[in-house]
């Protein structure tokens, strides 16, 4: 199968590193992608519309660490435009390349390698002898919920209680969320609920959890609903009409952070 082969050096570490790809219109595309590199001087930065797997744990590991991808690079000794490189296109990297952009991400290869996928959570087990746990006040509790995400409520229903997951935002000190009509999540009206909030490090058993209970209201106001379209919309992931617009005024909140002893968390 034709091959095309580019060499890109490293001047931090004087190395030279082999680029693999397959010609884009050979029909053995699939079999081979590139093996380690980054873009050539003057290639166009723009990668495909579907990165590889591992790109994107890449990326996601880097943007957890809030690092930029010159950051990360400046971190592993790399050139400035690896990262790009890396997580723009599909690619199956040797193993140096691996170990070196775990060791970069606090990470490991299996987990950019998805050795995890479908496992239970902390299933890797956290070192609980070089971690250590603290308590987050409240103030920094609401920063790490501020940036939204998915989070599982937690209610009384007549089968029991259930933790269901939703996509959140914070308004004003108080938690709001969407959901379809008819659903459990759209009958807590005057009910109190829980929010659970967590970000876990499962290769270094780091991360942090937020806890809030509260009272749920449901917002029929069309002028407020239209705010909170603008300022503070959560986007469900999930498909279908999520029309019920529903509010957690906030009465209590806690959390805790575990990480590496005498390191403030990572996450």
């Amino acid at each position: 199968m034709p091959i095309v082969l580019a060499r890109f050096h490293d001047p931090h570490h004087a190395e030279t590193v082999l680029v693999k790809s397959a010609c884009p219109n050979d029909p053995g595309d699939q079999e081979d992608g590139v093996v380690m590199g980054t873009p050539q001087e003057g290639a166009s930065s723009t990668g495909p519309a579907h990165p590889g797997d591992i790109g994107r744990r890449v990326a996601q590991r880097r943007r957890e660490l809030g690092l930029t991808r010159e950051e990360a690079a400046a971190r592993g000794g790399l050139a400035p435009g690896y990262f790009e490189y890396v997580e723009t296109r599909p690619a199956v990297l040797q193993a140096d390349a691996l170990t070196r952009l775990a060791d970069t991400l606090r990470t490991s290869v299996s987990y950019l390698l998805g050795a995890d996928a479908g496992l239970p959570p902390g299933i890797a087990g956290a070192k609980s002898a070089h971690t250590a746990l603290e308590e987050l006040p409240a103030g920094e509790c609401w920063e790490r919920l501020s940036a939204a995400g998915i989070g599982r409520v937690v209610l009384s229903t007549p089968v029991g209680p259930e933790a269901v997951p939703v996509n959140f935002r914070t308004f004003e000190n108080e938690v709001v969320y969407r959901t379809a009509a008819g659903g459990v999540l759209a009958k807590v009206g005057g009910e109190p609920v829980a929010l659970e909030v967590d970000s876990i490090d499962y290769a270094l058993g780091e991360g942090w959890s937020v806890l809030l209970s509260g009272t749920a209201e449901l917002i029929d106001d069309p002028g407020t609903v239209r705010r909170l379209e603008e300022e503070a919309n959560p986007h469900p992931w999930a498909g279908g009409s999520r029309n019920v617009w529903v509010r957690i005024h906030v009465t209590r909140i806690s959390g805790r952070a575990t990480h590496a002893r005498g390191a403030p968390p990572s996450l």
